[in-house]
């Protein structure tokens, strides 16, 4: 479990305590009602870390960071100001309350400003639920080299076409923060989060392929081994070599789990408030309505011990809770914050700051269903590895982005493809989800296995 330390004294690393936060915290509450605020929250941040990057085994860079801010919000009425500062003297304290209760005072006022409601804010025990996401990692510089030219060295030595590296890096990360508003919410907590990369280039002259892996988590313990993750982006680049492309077609298409994340990112961008409330989104008013098969479900659980996307409360300190967001297909919630609740007449979701570890589930998913199962499902298309390009419209839903990855006949990979661009709408493709894989892939704070959809246009020679 995580480190269970006394909030009086600094936790490892750290320059500051809980305790000293909290009090900046009531600092500046006290200041800002003085002044005259009608409501205020506040929020005080101290983060640290290490990075460390090598190319073709020698040393490139060794980066300390070292920050901390408090950012201070004041509503006068509705009306909203906020400022914030690095310093934390009683002085610059009273200055930046002053500043955000200045810019309040001059600013239009909006009916939807406003704290959270406390009814809906995680209060005494809720907001100190424990859920495991401090793991300090103590690595030195020339250790965490260490690791990244052993990783980098693994990918070299897999076969002798792996003829260069744009290089290995390690990234040691970890903050805290306390947070506090007039509405008597008072929360924070300490978190990490660790990674290890490499980019190795396969082949020579014209064709030359890069590729890419890595492994991130809270806990070092629990990251891939170096070679692990050397080999397993040397094999990638490998993959790759002799690409073609191919004429233009109407084929299945099958997403890796790496990219069916970015799918579901989508959809959450299409249902969060901002987007709804401004009208800005192809999924208006589709709570309720059936935005991808039957059987498909979303599960979102904030509160899973070590998860990327765990949360005991949002940004704002509202509680976050387990829901299901997509059952049988239908959209049962919507992704909103306090602000953008009362600008479309609901309630908060406690999804101030996005969405917290989610999972797309398929009911007709099977344990033996992985990446050579779902090749065999899709049967004659492209199965895609990358992706370039933003090309994605959230207002309109329009798909189009350069990709590169595999053709595949007869449910086997027959070639690599590159130079393409796979083009659809959105929620077309969700329609059209036929399956999804058991290889389940978490990227960030998003859960999901290969997607294979139906078909999609492909944009070649």
């Amino acid at each position: 479990m995580a480190q269970k330390q006394s909030t009086k004294n600094p936790q490892a690393g750290f320059a500051y305590s809980q305790d000293q936060f909290q009090q900046l915290i009531e600092d500046s509450l006290s200041i800002a009602q003085k002044m005259g605020a009608t409501d205020a929250a506040a929020e005080v941040s101290e983060g640290m870390g290490l990075s460390v990057s090598v190319r073709k085994g020698k040393l490139e860079n060794v980066e300390r960071n070292r920050d901390k801010t408090i950012g201070i919000t004041v509503f006068v009425g509705q009306r909203r100001g906020n400022a914030s500062t690095s310093d934390f003297s009683a002085q610059a304290l009273e200055q930046t309350v002053r500043a955000a209760y200045d810019i309040a005072r001059y600013t239009a006022e909006d009916p939807a400003a406003g704290l959270p409601d406390e009814e809906d804010l995680a209060l005494g025990k809720a907001a100190k639920r424990d859920l495991d996401l401090f793991h300090p990692w103590s690595v030195t510089a020339d250790k965490a080299a260490e690791l990244a030219r052993r990783c980098e060295a693994a990918a070299l030595s897999v076969d002798k076409r792996i003829t260069n590296s744009e290089g290995a890096g390690v990234s040691a990360q970890q903050s805290h923060f306390f947070a506090g508003n007039t509405h008597g919410f008072r929360g924070g907590y300490a978190s990490s989060r660790h990674s290890l990369s490499v980019s190795p280039i396969a082949g020579r002259g014209n064709d030359m392929q890069r590729d890419f892996w890595y492994t991130s988590e809270r806990h070092a313990k629990d990251m891939a081994k170096p070679e692990a993750v050397g080999r397993y982006a040397a094999e990638r680049a490998l993959a790759r070599l002799k690409s073609r492309k191919i004429a233009t077609c109407e084929v299945p298409v099958l997403f890796e789990n790496t990219l069916a994340a970015g799918l579901m990112g989508a959809y959450v961008q299409a249902t969060s408030g901002g987007a709804l409330y401004r009208k800005s989104t192809f999924l208006l008013d589709s709570l309720g309505k059936q935005v991808f098969p039957k059987h498909i479900d979303i599960i979102e659980d904030p509160h899973i011990l070590r998860g990327k996307g765990s949360a005991p409360f949002d940004d704002e300190g509202v509680l976050t809770r387990k829901r299901r967001v997509v059952k049988n297909g239908v959209v049962q919630g919507y992704f909103l914050s306090s602000y953008s609740a009362r600008k479309l007449g609901m309630k908060t979701t406690g999804h101030a700051g996005g969405s917290q570890n989610l999972v797309m589930q398929s009911r007709l998913t099977q344990p033996k269903d992985d990446l050579k199962a779902m090749l065999k499902k899709l049967g004659r298309g492209l199965f895609v590895t990358e992706l370039m390009g933003q090309g994605v419209n959230y207002v309109t839903g329009d798909y189009s982005r350069g990709a590169a990855g595999y053709w595949v006949e007869d449910g086997e990979i027959a070639f690599p493809v590159h130079e393409i661009t796979i083009a659809g709408h959105v929620a077309e493709m969700f329609q059209q989800i036929v399956a999804v894989g058991a290889d389940a892939y978490t990227y960030g704070s998003k859960t999901v296995g290969s997607i294979l959809i139906e078909k999609m246009k492909i944009a070649g020679h």
